[in-house]
């Protein structure tokens, strides 16, 4: 009886240790390149604010020594990854060519050979890359954490239709509620 009960209790206690662990987390910053500010070939709505968010995702990733990876699409004039997400020489960069950062990229061997669970992404724009960033994590299984203020996008036209930026994004971000975790950049830093 008491080998049976030892036994359920380190049963037990292993389901709660592999329970509390941390998730393997990886920031995933989308094309915050500078075509996408002022003065670029396709300057979007204050992207000064996404990025400065990115970059306080950016600092407490690196603070904490996890992984960080900068997606950029191959594109010029303007294609640098902007200088205030700029990467560090042993973080890793998929360069592109879909919407889909995981579509004919490395990515998703990095991040299994990296045992990543959870994606927290940022990024430009909300709707296309960041958003198919998110659905594509979602569908492979990771986690995602989208931050709604790290990212940004511009005004559309569909015909002779406007359509906000401010409200494509919120569009966007309230489809993608289905898909991940929305949060801005205070409540994610508060609650990890």
């Amino acid at each position: 009886m008491k080998k049976l009960i030892l036994a359920l209790s380190i049963l037990i206690l292993s389901i709660i240790t592999v329970s509390a662990q941390p998730r393997h987390k990886a920031l995933l910053i989308i094309d915050i390149q500078d075509f996408y500010f002022p003065g670029g070939k396709s300057a979007l709505v204050e992207p000064e604010k996404a990025a400065a968010n990115a970059a306080l995702l950016l600092a407490d990733f690196r603070k904490r020594n996890l992984l960080v990876v900068h997606v950029r699409h191959n594109a010029e004039p303007g294609g640098k990854i902007n200088d205030i997400v700029k990467p560090l020489p042993s973080e890793k960069i998929v360069s592109k060519d879909a919407v889909n950062c995981f579509l004919g990229t490395d990515l998703l061997s990095f991040l299994k050979t990296k045992a990543i669970d959870t994606l927290v992404i940022c990024g430009m724009q909300t709707h296309m890359c960041v958003e198919a960033a998110t659905r594509a994590g979602s569908d492979y299984g990771f986690k995602c954490i989208l931050i709604h203020d790290a990212c940004a996008t511009k005004d559309l036209k569909f015909g002779d239709r406007i359509i906000k930026a401010e409200d494509v994004h919120y569009s966007t971000l309230s489809t993608l509620k289905n898909y991940a975790e929305v949060e801005s950049t205070s409540e994610y830093l508060k609650s990890k």
